[in-house]
């Protein structure tokens, strides 16, 4: 499974970006998606998941109300809304997928919130 993110970028603090992944390698229907950040100096932390089955939604709580993930079987992508935006979601943000047990992750892209 190939993940490919675009979508980030530089914003003031209140803006919005969406984030894009999109997925290769894989029966996209199948794939748990997910979108994780790492701040500079900090550890990798979870923001965001869907699943393949129900398409349930999981968040982080320092992002509930604010982010929304969804995907788009058709195009085999996954997005991540990012609305009211801090700049403590400052962070290189990863696309994740999981199939039969194994998370694969994308190259990263980068977010930076300005106050």
């Amino acid at each position: 499974v190939q993940l490919v993110e675009s979508g980030g970028g530089s914003v003031q603090a209140g803006g919005s970006l969406r984030l894009s992944c999109a997925a290769s390698g894989g029966t996209f229907s199948d794939l748990d998606m997910d979108w994780s950040r790492q701040a500079p100096g900090k550890e990798r932390e979870f923001v965001a998941a869907i699943s393949w089955s129900d398409g349930k939604t999981y968040y982080v709580d320092s992002v509930k109300g604010r982010f929304t993930i969804s995907r788009d079987n058709a195009k085999n992508t996954v997005y991540l809304q990012m609305d009211s935006l801090k700049p403590e979601d400052t962070a290189v943000y990863y696309c994740g997928a999981t199939l039969r047990n194994i998370h694969y992750w994308g190259q990263g892209t980068q977010v930076i919130v300005s106050s």
